[in-house]
């Protein structure tokens, strides 16, 4: 049973259709144990698909699914060792906490006064001790969701699959419940594979990050990597906030610059898959874009608008026909109002260049 590889999870070009729909296409990626492996995307990238094949809740048409070195993809739900907990929570209503707890535990027919003492040990781990006699319909969102986590924990899953789980809950629960999940994690060692939609939680929880589009994984990676180096366009576009400056343009002739609306944006070092004249879009962070000193030459800008976050302004400026953001310090930012001409610095060191007619990035 023991995995040789370190892997508690392994897809290889699995693909799934309903009908028509594609919902995943030769999807691939592995997952170490103990790891805490985000699947982002929007909605409909196979997020759900991919969790519930993984579970054994659907059946893959082509692939394999390996869980601890074991080809489970044709095999049934139990003894994969995986719990899955959904975006609805999907609780028994007419039962108390304790009986949602107690559940899955009455089902493996373990004995009484074990299932007593594991009920009373995930209710205090979960702080859910004065509420174990309620029923769910009593409890507040984030307090379900703590029962519906402790109903896939009690059973001592060796993966646990969580989908969306922190979709309807506001925003101060969403955080307080994602410190909670990592501390689960790490109290636990669980390998956790967590769908989500949203980036500030896959770059917050996510020690490695599978990026799905139609289907398929675009690119996996560490939070610091997929921003410092997005193999693609579509995961430049995904991965940071304020998004990354987008600007079109085309190759020079000599492979050293994107000539563009702006004027020639010039790499630091020369890039000699290019071909001349081809379609090319230069990605530059917000971040990396900086008001120029004075008496320092730059690229001359109008302020359209000013975005105070707090300790931070985000500053969109119009250059060339091309409208960028920039993200300023609170204080270097206090003495800006729309309409004002800038002038700004762009780091050649920091440009990303990708190919328009692929969205590859060109290294």
């Amino acid at each position: 049973m023991g995995q040789v590889d370190g892997h508690a999870l392994t897809l290889t070009n699995v693909s799934k259709s309903y009908g028509p729909v594609k919902a995943l296409q030769n999807l691939s990626f592995s997952v170490a144990e103990g790891r805490f492996f985000v699947l982002f995307g929007p909605s409909s990238v196979g997020k759900t698909t991919t969790l519930r094949t993984i579970a054994g809740l659907a059946t893959p048409d082509r692939g394999r699914i390996e869980i601890f070195g074991r080809d489970w993809t044709h095999e049934p739900i139990a003894g994969r060792g995986v719990s899955m907990v959904f975006q609805s929570f999907a609780l028994y209503p007419h039962l108390t906490v304790y009986e949602n707890f107690a559940y899955p535990l009455v089902e493996a027919r373990v004995g009484r006064d074990e299932i007593d003492r594991r009920v009373k040990e995930t209710a205090a781990m979960l702080r859910l001790e004065p509420k174990i006699d309620r029923k769910p319909g009593t409890l507040s969102g984030g307090e379900q969701q703590r029962v519906a986590l402790g109903r896939s924990l009690i059973g001592r899953p060796r993966i646990l699959l969580l989908d969306e789980p922190l979709t309807n809950l506001d925003a101060k629960l969403r955080h307080d419940m994602r410190a909670e999940l990592k501390r689960l994690h790490r109290q636990f060692g669980l390998t956790i594979v967590y769908a989500t939609p949203d980036e500030l939680e896959a770059l917050s929880m996510g020690e490695e990050i599978a990026v799905l589009r139609e289907g398929a994984v675009v690119q996996t990676g560490t939070p610091d990597e997929l921003y410092e180096t997005p193999r693609d366009l579509y995961v430049a576009g995904k991965i940071g906030s304020p998004h990354m400056n987008m600007i079109k343009g085309t190759l020079s002739r000599d492979g050293t610059a994107v000539e563009s609306a702006m004027g020639p944006l010039p790499f630091a070092v020369k890039r000699n898959t290019v071909e001349a004249g081809q379609a090319a879009v230069v990605g530059i962070r917000p971040s990396d874009i900086r008001l120029a000193a004075p008496g320092e030459d730059g690229v001359d800008a109008n302020i359209a608008m000013l975005e105070p976050l707090g300790d931070v302004t985000v500053v969109s400026i119009e250059t060339g026909g091309e409208t960028l953001r920039l993200v300023l310090p609170e204080s270097a930012a206090s003495d800006l109002h729309p309409g004002q001409r800038a002038s700004i610095v762009l780091d050649p060191g920091t440009f990303h260049v990708f190919r328009a007619s692929t969205g590859q990035a060109i290294t």
